[in-house]
């Protein structure tokens, strides 16, 4: 079992940043692919990036929608059992509820959607506006 909690959501202006944290529980963190997604006042849920974690390369992985693409960093501390989004030059349109998940790494499963995390935050708000 792991627990999520996400913090670091609140007003910004447009163009300003804000960074994300989000903690797990748990001593196995880096075994899970951890992702970032955002839910917008009436539109479905949506992926925002993730990040892998290989143990065996010292390595990871990162991805982005392209709406985030060049905006939003995914980082990881396997150390911490954190996993962060710096979201830098927002956007009106970045207004939502974003959620923190995470996911056992295997394969076949897509990361890209909700269904391949197990486990989730109960998310937290950004709202950005002048």
């Amino acid at each position: 079992q792991v627990q999520l909690v996400e913090s670091g959501g609140g007003l910004v202006q447009p163009g300003g940043s804000l960074r994300l944290s989000c903690a797990a529980s748990g001593r196995t963190f880096s075994r899970y692919v951890m992702g970032w997604f955002r839910q917008a006042p009436g539109k479905e849920r949506e992926f925002v990036a993730r990040i892998t974690w290989s143990a065996t390369w010292s390595s990871r992985v990162t991805n982005y929608a392209d709406s985030v693409k060049g905006r939003f960093t995914i980082t990881r501390d396997n150390a911490k059992n954190t996993v962060y989004l710096q979201m830098n030059s927002l956007k009106t349109e970045d207004t939502a509820v974003y959620y923190c998940a995470a996911g056992e790494s295997l394969s076949g499963r897509d990361y890209y959607t909700e269904l391949a995390y197990d486990y989730w935050g109960q998310g937290t708000q950004v709202t950005v506006s002048s």
